[in-house]
C-alpha cells in the first residue's frame, strides 16, 4: 500500500465548506449546555448520536461518560484522534449570544456555574466534524480510525479512567494518538514542538490539624489559620529559593478554608496546592519541599498530630514524540503553509492526554490550534498587552472566534490522520 496522496486530503476534505453551519450549530449547542467532569451524559450522548449516523461502531459509557468510535476500513494502522469534553465551574462573563446560563453540582455537592472556558466545546466539535469527513471519504484511506471523546480532562483524570475500564479492549489498540487545544493565538495558526509542550502537575490537600476553642481564648488553642498563613507565605520560597532559576517550576495555594465563624478557632485548616513542572524530577523536589515546610510549620506550632497530605491528581508532562511530531509539522506545512505553521511555545497548562499513548506504548502529538481574532492577538503581543487584553483558558471571557477556528481544527485532524493512513489499491477499493 501507499501513503495517500495530497489529492485524497483534498477530496476528504472538500465536504467540509457544506457542514461548516452544522458544525457551528453544534458548537453553540455544546457551548450552551456545559457539564462537568464525569457528568457529561447529554454531550456523550450528542456525539455517540453523531458518531452513529456516520457509520462507526460506537462504545459509551467508557470511563463512565467517554464515547469511542471505531471505523474499521480495511488494512493499515490505527489512527486514535481525541477531544476532552468536560467544562469548568466558571460563571461566563462574554456577553455572547449563545453564552452559557448553566449550573451544575460539583464534586463537593455545591452550586455552581457551568461554562466551557477551556475550550473543549470547540474540541469536540472539531473532532466530530473530522471523524464526519473520514468516514464519508473512507474510499480514499485505508487503516482503522478511532475516536475518543474523552471525560474529566480537568483534573480528574478522565484517560485513564477510559484506558482502566478497557477502551482498547474494546475498540482498538492504536499505533498513533494525535490531539489538539485552542489556544489564545491567531485564528489559522497551528503551533507544533517536539519533546515536552505541557507540564506535569500535582495537586495536593493538606490538612493542618490544629485544636480549636474560643476566640476570646487563643492561649488554649493550636490555630489552624495561622498555620495556613505561614505556610502559604513559606511555600513561595520553595521556586524562589530551592528551585534552579533553569527549571520553571510552578507552586501555587489555590484553595484555602478554615473556620466557620469570627470568635471560634477551628480545629483544622485545608489547603489545595497545585505544582507544575516540564521535568518530573523537579516536580518530585517541589513535592518533598512541601512537605517538609508543611511538617516543620505543623511541628513549630506544636500541632496535636503532623499534617494530612494526600496527592488527589498527578498529571504526566506531554511529550511529543520527536521524530512524528517532526514528520507531522512537515505535513502541516506543506498544508496550510510556512506562515501558519510555527513553533509552540512550552506550555505550563497540564494535559492527561498523554496517557492514551503511555498506556499503548506507541507515539503520540499533541499541538496547539489559534482561536482568537489574530489582529487583536498580533497588536496585543506587539504592545505587550496579550495576557491583560486576550484572554486566556480558564477565563470567564474566554470566547474563541468560530471562523476560521472551525475550519482549521477540523482540517488538522483530517490531515493528521490521512498522513498515516494508506491509500488502497485499484483492486482495494471498497
Amino acid at each position: 500500500m501507499t501513503p495517500v496522496t495530497t489529492e485524497t486530503t483534498d477530496r476528504v476534505l472538500a465536504p467540509l465548506e457544506d457542514a461548516l453551519p452544522g458544525l457551528e450549530a453544534l458548537y453553540v449547542d455544546l457551548h450552551r449546555h456545559p457539564e462537568l467532569a464525569f457528568t457529561e451524559t447529554r454531550t456523550a450522548a450528542e456525539l455517540a448520536r453523531r458518531l452513529t449516523e456516520d457509520g462507526f461502531e460506537v462504545h459509551t459509557e467508557v470511563g463512565r461518560t467517554g464515547v469511542a468510535g471505531v471505523l474499521r476500513n480495511g488494512e493499515g494502522p490505527t489512527v486514535l484522534l481525541r477531544a476532552d469534553i468536560d467544562a469548568l465551574p466558571v460563571e461566563e462573563q462574554t456577553g455572547l449570544s449563545y453564552a452559557s446560563t448553566a449550573r451544575g453540582i460539583d464534586e463537593n455537592g455545591n452550586d455552581v456555574p457551568l461554562m466551557h472556558a477551556c475550550g473543549h466545546d470547540m474540541h469536540a466539535t472539531w473532532l466530530s466534524g473530522a471523524a464526519h469527513l473520514l468516514a464519508a471519504g473512507r474510499e480514499g484511506w485505508s487503516g482503522t480510525l478511532l475516536v475518543v471523546f474523552q471525560p474529566a480532562e480537568e483534573g480528574a483524570g478522565g484517560a485513564l479512567a477510559m484506558v482502566h475500564d478497557g477502551l482498547f479492549e474494546r475498540a482498538s489498540r492504536p499505533d498513533v494518538v494525535f490531539g489538539q487545544h485552542i489556544a489564545p493565538a491567531p485564528a489559522g495558526w497551528v503551533l507544533t514542538r517536539p519533546g515536552v509542550i505541557m507540564a506535569a502537575t500535582e495537586t495536593l490537600r493538606i490538612t493542618l490539624h490544629g485544636r480549636g476553642g474560643h476566640g476570646s481564648r487563643p492561649e488554649t488553642t493550636v490555630d489552624p489559620a495561622v498555620m495556613a498563613a505561614s505556610v502559604v507565605l513559606k511555600l513561595q520560597t520553595v521556586v524562589s529559593r530551592e528551585t534552579a532559576a533553569t527549571d520553571p517550576a510552578v507552586v501555587t495555594v489555590g484553595s484555602l478554608h478554615v473556620g466557620t465563624a469570627a470568635n471560634v478557632i477551628a480545629d483544622d485548616a485545608v489547603l489545595e496546592v497545585n505544582t507544575r513542572a516540564f521535568d518530573d524530577g523537579v516536580l518530585q523536589r517541589l513535592h518533598t519541599a512541601i512537605e517538609r515546610i508543611v511538617n516543620a510549620e505543623a511541628a513549630g506550632a506544636g500541632a496535636p498530630k503532623p499534617p494530612t497530605i494526600e496527592v488527589v491528581g498527578a498529571y504526566p508532562v506531554t511529550h511529543n514524540d520527536e521524530a512524528a511530531s517532526e514528520e507531522l509539522t512537515e505535513v502541516f506545512r506543506e498544508h496550510f503553509g510556512t506562515e501558519a505553521t510555527l513553533p509552540a511555545p512550552q506550555v505550563t497548562g497540564s494535559e492527561d492526554f498523554s496517557e492514551f499513548g503511555r498506556a499503548a506504548g506507541v507515539p503520540s502529538v499533541f499541538w496547539l490550534v489559534g482561536g482568537f481574532d489574530p489582529q487583536q492577538v498580533i497588536t496585543a503581543m506587539t504592545e505587550g498587552r496579550l495576557e491583560s487584553d486576550v484572554p486566556s483558558n480558564h477565563s470567564p471571557r474566554f470566547a474563541p472566534v468560530l471562523h476560521p477556528t472551525l475550519r482549521t481544527g477540523v482540517e488538522t485532524l483530517v490531515v493528521a490522520a490521512l498522513s498515516r493512513f494508506t491509500h488502497p489499491g485499484i483492486g482495494e477499493l471498497r
